[in-house]
């Protein structure tokens, strides 16, 4: 049977079939005409710009860290440069097994495994953590040999910061670390372009002039653009602007009495601080003992963490600054100094001093028995307990607060270290809202007693002490104790003042200065220190001190030797010199050492020795200091030029 074909209408179906393809092909066309003009034109500037950081990246270019210098130009932190292992965990897969691996191309101790474990703990897992440092060429060699076996392992040329001096100046100079989530999230909170220029840096200050200067020592961070490879490894340099260093931090320091005084501690506790009352410069800042900041800089293990902060000693106390102590006897001048301007007692006034003190029904002893009748000058001169009792009673507590106040006592000095301890100065102000049982907020009377002779409430830093001192130096001028002198300009090299607060003027009336001066003048030639300052050609002033350190009833004879060590007084010693001239005040202690005579008076005596004479212990003198055994200097002191000063011995000597 024949079919027939209706060719109209298979014309007609193919030629919509031919418009539908058509149209399909014209719509296909258009969207991909459109989705080019979209690419092309649209998003040209974006993804040319994907394309080209596909191709290159940019590198932050972190700064090389500001020095450090004394007063003489000594370098007290520099820095050096060094290869460094590091792994990042999120890359590195099971990262013990890796360091596992590592062992058997580089030498990897247990102190390292302690110090990665350390540093992880304070680290995001993408980030970079040194594993070794301070490798050596051949070490390098070694590793980019092996490197393909170990993913997420890679070296990087990093700068490290070097103490030269090691644990001299620590508690001052501080140290450098690794910056933890702590720190990272406060620094978020940063002005962006402050915030900016940390991009790419691992480490920041941490304590002392390291962190207080810190946006100064550190310096701009610049930056590099680099051309990658597919795999992401840097090909060449293609632009950028370098980074500008930090500048140079110049301190008031001398750190070779800074040396001496530290060593003249020998393996005893204190504090020394030594100002130069005219301009309130800090000559020396000692704490003992001390620690080497070197051991932070890389990140310190776990194993040496624990060993310097379970120590009974407590070296990672700045006892300069944060020690608080009750000023014993060295408070009878600012006593003295406080009746006197206040009106309160005259400097002819006589006081009886029988050896003892009665007030409410209690009995107030003194240890130096009964001295007979004394007046202001012999009062300071013999340290008149009895003196002291009798006129803290008469002032009263408010009256002794409102006058120690603008001497710094209980108060921040400002000066440029952070972490500064307030201590107590005590008020009936300052008991109410320290206790919160209400019998305990009253002051009763009898506790103003002891005032009088720097115990009780009273608690102090050896700042403080060395600030009040220096004020009765320079005859009531007070100025902002300061470490800082100026700094350096990393590219112009111009030295640049740090400005200081004008000075303060407290009003004391010369002639009342005048009777401080030589109670404190009488104590050196005919009191408890005549026998340190025997021979000096030049008069000094000042006051020796004994503290508590554990509280004693009343009445009970003090027994050193039935003591634990740490339970002993401590001793204290304030002074400037020359007497009629003063270049240098200090203040001391030798924390459980009794006597201040004979252990915080020779040191300072020594101290003058150096400053006004250029003078240096002799070996045996020195010997003798180190174990509180000294007076007056022993033997033929030497030129301080010409006294041994190591060199560095610090500095890493794997560093390339």
């Amino acid at each position: 049977m024949t079919e027939i074909r209706n060719v109209a209408a298979d014309l007609a179906r193919f030629k919509r079939r031919v418009i539908v393809i058509g149209l399909v092909v014209l719509t296909a066309f258009s969207l991909l005409c459109m989705r080019l003009v979209y690419l092309q034109v649209v998003r040209h500037e974006d993804l040319a710009e994907q394309a080209e950081n596909n191709r290159t990246a940019i590198v932050p270019v972190v700064p090389n860290r500001g020095l450090i210098l004394d007063r003489n130009g000594i370098t007290l932190a520099s820095n050096y440069s060094a290869y460094t292992l590091e792994i990042t965990p999120s890359k590195a897969g099971d990262v013990e097994q890796t360091i596992d691996g590592l062992t058997e191309v580089l030498e990897v101790t247990p102190r390292d495994r302690r110090r990665f474990k350390r540093l992880r703990e304070d680290s995001r897992n993408f980030d970079s953590i040194p594993i070794r440092t301070r490798l050596s060429d051949e070490e390098v060699a070694r590793f980019a040999a092996q490197r393909y076996r170990f993913p997420g392992v890679e070296i990087k040329a990093r700068l490290f910061r070097n103490y030269p001096h090691g644990e001299i100046a620590s508690h001052v100079l501080g140290y450098i670390g690794r910056i933890n989530q702590t720190e990272k999230a406060a620094m978020e909170e940063w002005e962006d372009e402050d915030f900016a220029n940390y991009k790419g840096t691992e480490y920041i200050g941490k304590l002392g002039i390291e962190q207080s200067y810190e946006k100064t020592l550190h310096g701009q961070t610049g930056v590099e653009q680099m051309e990658t490879s597919a795999g992401g490894r840097a090909v060449r340099r293609l632009a950028g602007h370098p980074a500008t260093p930090g500048n140079t931090v110049m301190l008031s320091l001398d750190i070779k009495l800074q040396k001496l005084v530290e060593d003249m501690y020998g393996e005893r506790r204190g504090a020394l601080v030594a100002i130069d009352p005219k301009t309130g410069e800090v000559l020396a800042f000692v704490s003992k003992p001390t620690f080497d900041p070197n051991l932070f800089v890389e990140g310190i293990d776990s194993e040496s963490w624990k060993e310097l902060s379970e120590s009974l000693d407590k070296p990672l106390l700045n006892r300069a600054l944060r020690g608080t102590y009750p000023p014993g006897s060295t408070y009878k001048p600012f006593m003295a100094m406080a009746a006197l301007q206040t009106g309160k007692r005259g400097p002819n006034v006589v006081v009886n001093d029988p050896g003892y003190f009665n007030f409410g029904g209690h009995r107030f002893g003194s240890p130096e028995g009964n001295i007979g009748g004394v007046d202001m000058r012999r009062s300071i001169q013999l340290s008149s307990n009895i003196y002291y009792y009798s006129l803290a009673n008469e002032m009263g507590v408010d009256l002794i607060h409102d006058f120690m106040k603008p001497m710094g006592f209980g108060q921040i000095t400002g000066i440029d270290l952070g972490g500064e301890l307030r201590g107590v100065l005590p008020s009936t102000e300052w008991k109410r809202n320290a206790y919160k049982r209400p019998e305990a907020k009253k002051w009763y009377a009898g506790e103003t007693i002891s005032l009088g002779i720097g115990q009780g409430y009273n608690s102090f830093t050896m700042l403080q002490l060395a600030q009040a001192t220096a004020i009765v130096a320079d005859g009531g001028l007070k100025h902002r104790p300061h470490l800082v002198l100026a700094t350096r300009d990393a590219v112009s090299g111009k030295a640049v003042p740090v400005e200081q607060p004008p000075v303060v003027d407290l009003g004391f009336a010369p002639a009342n200065v005048a009777v401080v001066r030589e109670g404190l003048q009488a104590v050196i030639t005919a009191g408890t220190a005549r026998g340190v300052f025997a021979g000096a050609p030049y008069t000094a002033a000042g006051k020796t001190g004994t503290a508590q350190a554990v509280s004693q009833a009343q009445n009970t004879k003090y027994n050193a030797r039935a003591l634990e060590e740490h339970q002993r007084d401590h001793a204290l010693f304030m002074a400037f010199a020359p007497a009629n001239d003063p270049k240098i005040a200090l203040a001391v202690i030798v924390e459980n050492a009794g006597w201040g005579a004979g252990a915080a008076a020779p040191i300072a005596r020594r101290v003058f020795d150096y400053w006004l004479l250029g003078q240096y212990p002799s070996e045996a003198d020195m010997a003798a200091i180190k174990v509180g055994k000294a007076t007056a200097p022993i033997g033929k002191p030497r030129l301080a030029s010409e006294a041994a000063w190591p060199a560095p011995v610090t500095t890493p000597a794997t560093a390339p």
